[in-house]
């Protein structure tokens, strides 16, 4: 018989087994509900000084024990309709946890299981006939070649064009992301988890869900994960989801990070719409990409705006913007405070949410 006890295994669960769902003490229609520790903000005159969070336990809590330095909130949400998802099975938001737990969606009746090592919380989940292609530079990171060369040799050739490297990059994002340490971080278009796993061994947030579109991408990440015993037992998911339909309730996550991501978006605006959306007030996103030059865009001098507008993407299948455009994207998408850091074609930029 299966035992009724809820455990944090520290051996992560090899892929393609049954789903083993145990009944809930509560009721199935109970929502799954995250609760976020986060320290208040530094006085001004504080500022200044490095802040570190210990990591909080994730529980579920019934209603009555809320404490006054949680925020309970519904998280995974369904990407149809955005309404919260219930869930069968352990709580936490570790692999362990997720791969044993099965999520539905009572409005539209949809069911998401955690296939293979990640939760598939994409619209096309579960889909059997329908298949649908992504524009080539989304395709192109599904590649399993693509996923094991990126931290093999693919990542490295970023530092030509001015990209300082992973573990400064890390470190840069860390600054931008003090206001909200201790909350919950998604690392959207993760790839194959760089930036997710040193976030999550960072100790300076709650939980870290690691975010892709690429199945891949995702397989790739949970061996990187396996390969280091100390993320076995980290609040670290690996969830599929596509950026431009979050399946997280709006106003619930604390900090995003999508590194060297949004040139590849089919619609960069879409999915910073959906990223304001996500983010709770005071929450921070913080990217990283390629700014239009002369060396990936013929057309990337103000006086040749107009060429560029019309011609400029038909002779390059990724998106690239000038420092003008980004932050008037991000204005436009509902976000303040914007600030950047450029070297040569590379940019970190960060925005919050009002």
């Amino acid at each position: 018989m299966q035992s009724r006890a809820v455990m944090a295994s520290s051996t992560l669960p090899a892929p393609h087994h049954h789903h083993h769902h145990r009944r809930s003490r509560a009721s199935a229609s109970n929502f799954l509900r995250f609760r976020s520790r986060r320290p208040l903000l530094s006085p001004p005159s504080l500022r200044g000084f490095r802040l570190r969070a210990t990591a909080a336990a994730l529980t579920v809590e019934p209603d009555t024990q809320v404490k006054q330095d949680s925020l309970e909130l519904d998280l995974l949400a369904c990407p149809i309709c955005y309404e919260p998802l219930t869930r069968k099975g352990p709580s936490g938001l570790n692999l362990p946890a997720i791969y044993r737990s099965g999520f539905k969606c009572l409005k539209c009746n949809k069911s998401f299981s955690s296939k293979d090592v990640y939760l598939d919380l994409t619209i096309t989940s579960g889909t059997k006939e329908y298949n649908e292609f992504k524009p080539t530079r989304t395709e192109l990171f599904r590649s399993p070649i693509v996923s094991f060369l990126y931290e093999r040799g693919w990542r490295q050739n970023f530092n030509r064009s001015g990209f300082p490297g992973p573990d400064e990059e890390f470190n840069m994002a860390q600054e931008y992301f003090k206001p909200v340490a201790g909350g919950l971080l998604v690392d959207v278009s993760c790839g194959s988890g760089l930036f997710s796993r040193k976030f999550a061994k960072s100790g300076s947030y709650s939980a870290v869900i690691a975010l892709d579109f690429s199945e891949n991408m995702l397989r790739q990440c949970f061996e990187f994960i396996k390969q280091d015993e100390t993320l076995s037992t980290i609040n670290l998911a690996l969830v599929r989801a596509d950026i431009s339909r979050l399946p997280f309730a709006s106003c619930s996550v604390d900090a995003i990070h999508a590194g060297a991501a949004l040139h590849c978006w089919p619609s960069p605006s879409n999915a910073v719409a959906e990223i304001s959306r996500v983010l709770r007030s005071g929450g921070v996103f913080v990217a990283t990409t390629f700014l239009s030059s002369p060396l990936n865009n013929p057309f990337s001098s103000e006086a040749l705006r107009p060429l560029r507008q019309f011609f400029g993407q038909e002779n390059n299948s990724y998106n690239y913007f000038t420092e003008k455009e980004i932050e008037d994207l991000c204005k436009s998408c509902g976000l303040i405070n914007y600030t950047s850091k450029v070297q040569r074609s590379f940019i970190m930029f960060s925005a919050q949410k009002p």
